[in-house]
Formats: structure tokens, sequence, C-alpha cells
């Protein structure tokens, strides 16, 4: 093409080269997660999705939310789902991690399927993905235990204290090992057993139960639910294990976005703000920001 038609290709047609826009920032959250994550009716809410716009509007990006939904069997495991779904370049980012460093770094197995997103094939026909190695964000929101109760009951703010009542305990579960181990066993003559798929809150309500230690992002996740329900909290207690974002190891500089983000939000005040419109009791990360284990001893402690 001569210099001449060049030149009119451009008038008429516009510029011979296109500048191509930039992709979308895709952020992978657990579509059943509330008050963190939650999809309805093709529309996902929440704290993390506060975040991840203000991360796409701090690069400037459109941003995509992919709802996924984490398995349920025992052979399943959500820190292999999440680095599925990166590994096969559905996602950026994932939100709602617990940042546990054996659960970071280079997988433990080599492949693995992702779990059920828009768009997926059938278990069976889904391929093997080739893991990659997680990488962390600072922390944006710690973890905590609270013990709720119907209304009226007097406040407590430890297990001891629920001495003589009847105390829920689900099987499998952190909150039922540390019912069982509190005091030796102290509690076990009046704990009641509950299973994973029984319906605790109605236990509560209903008062088969008249106490149970739960996470305090279900019972918020239950009054999400739930508006105007009359059980009661006691305060919160730390777990030492602080919630973050990953990514793979090749992606490391929208980590430290994600971390301007949240460290800004946080001095602010907006992060917790955030929080209260999701119906989040936010909790301060705990250090390490990236827990080694966890310390049974120090929670069964008063």
């Amino acid at each position: 093409m001569s210099l001449t038609r060049a030149l009119m290709a451009s008038l008429l047609f516009g510029p011979v080269v296109a500048f191509a826009q930039a992709a979308p920032l895709t952020v992978c959250m657990a579509e059943d997660n509330p008050p963190f994550s939650m999809a309805r009716k093709g529309k996902v809410t929440g704290f993390d999705v506060k975040v991840a716009e203000a991360v796409a509007r701090e690069l400037g990006r459109e941003l995509k939310l992919v709802p996924f939904e984490p398995e349920v069997e025992k052979e399943s495991m959500l820190t292999h789902e999440v680095n599925a779904m990166l590994s096969a370049g559905l996602c950026d980012l994932a939100s709602g991690f617990p940042l546990l460093a054996s659960d970071l770094g280079p997988p433990s197995r080599e492949r693995f399927k992702t779990p059920d997103h828009p768009g997926a094939k059938p278990p069976r026909e889904r391929p093997w993905i080739t893991l990659g190695n997680l990488v962390p964000s600072q922390p944006y929101q710690g973890t905590a235990l609270v013990i709720v109760q119907r209304a009226g009951e007097p406040p407590v703010s430890s297990l001891g204290e629920l001495k003589g009542r009847r105390i829920g305990a689900v099987a499998g579960t952190l909150e039922g090992t540390l019912v069982a181990m509190y005091g030796g066993g102290a509690l076990a003559k009046q704990m009641v057993s509950l299973g994973q798929r029984d319906d605790f809150w109605a236990a509560l309500e209903g008062g088969q139960v008249d106490a149970m230690m739960v996470p305090s992002a279900a019972f918020d996740a239950y009054r999400v639910r739930k508006p105007g329900a009359t059980l009661q909290a006691g305060p919160a207690k730390p777990l030492g294990i602080n919630l973050g974002w990953v990514a793979l190891s090749s992606k490391t500089d929208l980590l430290a976005v994600v971390d301007r983000v949240v460290a800004r939000a946080s001095d602010s005040g907006e992060l917790q703000a955030w929080a209260r419109e999701a119906g989040l009791s936010w909790q301060a990360p705990s250090l390490p920001a990236v827990a080694v284990t966890l310390s049974l001893a120090g929670l069964l402690k008063d």
C-alpha cells in the first residue's frame, strides 16, 4: 500500500494499528460464602466484591467475577480447587483464602480438576489442570470464634462459663473439637453432638441446645440470611488465622495492588464500612500474617 493510500485509509477507517483494550480483571469467589461472597440470580455480592471493585478501579480495568462451588467430598480440597481455577486461567485472583503456610507455595499434588463454575463441563469431562505456585496477599480479614445463645441469656465470653448448660458440638469441626477437649473433657456430659448436616441454628432457636461456639463469619451469614433473628453472640475469640487473596507466582503484581488498596481502605475506615454494608463483623488480622499451624492449646485458654 502506498503512503497516500495508507493515509486515506487512516482518515476513512481510523488508524491502521489499534491499541487493544486492557483485559478484564477476573476474580474467583465462592458462590455461597456470605457475607464474603454470594451468587444469586447471576449477581455476586458481599464484602469480597467491594474489595474486588476497588482493586479493579485502581487498575483501571473492568471487573469480571467468577463464582465457584467448592466440593464437599472429603477427597476434594479447597486449596487445590482454587489453584486449579487460577492455573486454568479462569481468574487472575481468588479471594477469601485462609493464609496457612501449608496451603501456599508449591502444590502438594501435581494436578487437580476445577470445581463447578459458570460454563464448566460435567466433572468427568473436565481436564486435569497442572497446578502452579500459590502466592498470598497481605491479610485483609482475621477470623474468630464466638459463643452464640438465645436472646436474654446471661452473656458469656468463654466455654468455662457454660458449665451446667447444654452445649452443641458439630462433629468434625474445630469448634466441636474445642468443646470436647475443654478442661480435659469437663463439658463432655453436657455436650450435645450434632452432625454436619444438622441445622444447628434450628437446634439453638428451638432449645435443643443452650449455646454453641461457631465462627463469627458463620453467625454473620446467619443474620444476613435471617434478618431479625434473636440469637446473640458473645465477644470474639481470634483464631490466629487470617484471610487473604491469592494468585499464581506469575501475577504478584496484582497482589501488590490488592495490598495497596486494602491498606489504604483500612487506614481510611472504608474497609470496615464495606464489611458493615455486607453484614460482616470485621476482624483485624493477627500476626503472623501467614500462620504455620493452629494452636489448640491457645484456643482452649479462657
